[in-house]
């Protein structure tokens, strides 16, 4: 009769293995496990604690007259178990500490024995812990104490790769929702922009992840004024993506609406210390370029240095901010502009800290000089080339290493000759 009993339980824990080998969602595998379990070990009830490694806790999804819950992983039948990754087999829960009659009270269910396995997968990881309640008939035996261990192993296994499986379909759902959100930040970007006659005005951005926080915008004002953004929000990634986004809006709005660059700035700032949360800003350059007065009115919130190359003898003058980055407080009283002006042959280079700040294998930073150089030697070509050649030796200098931050180049230069490159 035994060996009649032996068979029909290796025929169930095959008949196990088959079921739990089909591909499953999370919550249909555990109630799998939970009634492969009850079949094999004859119990009337059963339930599968997830361990959540994070919050050092076990998770109840399904279980038999159950409802979902979470318990710290040190408490209970349960807990005892997890902990020491050993059976625990109660023949009578009443008389057992450890055992929450708070449940029983409840659901009104009366449970007599015990029997908690841990589930235990590949590398020794802990999965969680199957637990079952009331063998028909009697107690949980040692025989059953052992054909558990193999059941619990089994379904530990089928419970990591339906897991993997789910972090996989969200890799992949997310990898794809930051594509199309590249694809929506980099065709916001301006794109064939007509800058002022006399003039050749460019800019670039590329993000360190699929989205970034940096942004740039270029929008004519008239036949001779261009109005000039960089903004650098902390942080890289969707949340700064959206902060810039939002900026660029913002501006675009005040442009339309024919508001002055004083006003637009100071309402744009207030807006956004309003909204973002304590610990996030955004460095911004806010900008118009006068066509006819070649020369560049703007704030500088936080953005520096700026790089204004001097044609007429090959100097550099790195200018600092002139106020403090957006979204950290209002401004009161209104922020005045700065003016700069453009001689024939000067640049204007907004370069983002993702340039001067690049390190290479060393840990020495790009810096001003490597980029004031850059600007020097590039400074006859179309601006441009100038913007892909920083770009290209950043690259070079990181010496293969991932990029670790936005980059963003917006290059203003006045013509010598008054006409712009073709």
């Amino acid at each position: 009769m035994k060996h009649l009993t032996d068979a029909r339980r290796l025929e169930q824990l095959l008949e196990v293995t088959r079921k739990l080998a089909t591909p499953l969602a999370l919550p249909d595998m555990l109630e799998q496990v939970i009634e492969a379990a009850r079949a094999v070990l004859d119990a009337d009830r059963g339930t599968v604690f997830l361990y959540d490694r994070d919050s050092d806790e076990l998770v109840l999804l399904v279980g038999t007259g159950l409802v979902a819950t979470r318990f710290p992983a040190t408490q209970g039948l349960a807990g005892d178990c997890a902990q020491s990754r050993q059976v625990v087999n109660v023949p009578d829960a009443y008389a057992d500490s450890r055992f929450n009659r708070e449940i029983d009270r409840k659901t009104g269910y009366r449970t007599r024995c015990v029997l908690t396995v841990p589930l235990v997968g590949l590398e020794d990881d802990l999965v969680g812990v199957l637990q079952l309640l009331n063998k028909h008939g009697g107690v949980f035996t040692a025989e059953d104490e052992s054909v558990a261990t193999v059941l619990a192993a089994q379904c530990a296994v089928a419970i990591q790769r339906v897991r993997m499986v789910e972090q996989l379909l969200v890799k992949e759902k997310m990898d794809r929702e930051l594509e199309l959100a590249r694809e929506i930040q980099t065709s916001l970007l301006p794109h064939d922009v007509k800058a002022p006659a006399g003039y050749d005005v460019i800019g670039l951005s590329r993000p360190a992840e699929r989205t970034g926080g940096d942004t740039f915008d270029l929008i004519p004002r008239g036949e001779r004024a261009l109005v000039l953004l960089l903004g650098d929000a902390t942080g890289h990634g969707v949340g700064p993506a959206l902060t810039v986004t939002q900026v660029r809006a913002m501006l675009r709005f005040a442009v339309r609406t024919e508001v002055g660059l004083d006003d637009g700035f100071r309402h744009i700032n207030d807006q956004l210390a309003q909204d973002l949360a304590a610990n996030r800003f955004i460095t911004a350059f806010f900008g118009v370029l006068d066509g006819e007065a070649h020369e560049v009115r703007y704030h500088s919130a936080g953005q520096g240095p700026l790089l204004h190359f001097h044609a007429a003898n090959g100097a550099c003058d790195w200018l600092e901010p002139t106020t403090f980055p957006m979204g950290l407080m209002k401004h009161d009283p209104p922020h005045r502009s700065s003016r700069l002006a453009l001689a024939p042959g000067d640049v204007l280079a907004l370069i983002t800290d993702g340039v001067y700040e690049t390190e290479n294998a060393e840990g020495e930073m790009f810096g001003h000089e490597r980029v004031g150089k850059l600007v020097r030697d590039g400074v006859d070509g179309p601006m441009a080339d100038l913007g892909r050649e920083l770009l290209q030796r950043t690259d070079v200098f990181r010496g293969g290493a991932a990029q670790d931050d936005d980059v963003t180049i917006v290059l203003v230069r006045r013509l010598p000759s008054g006409e712009p490159h073709a």
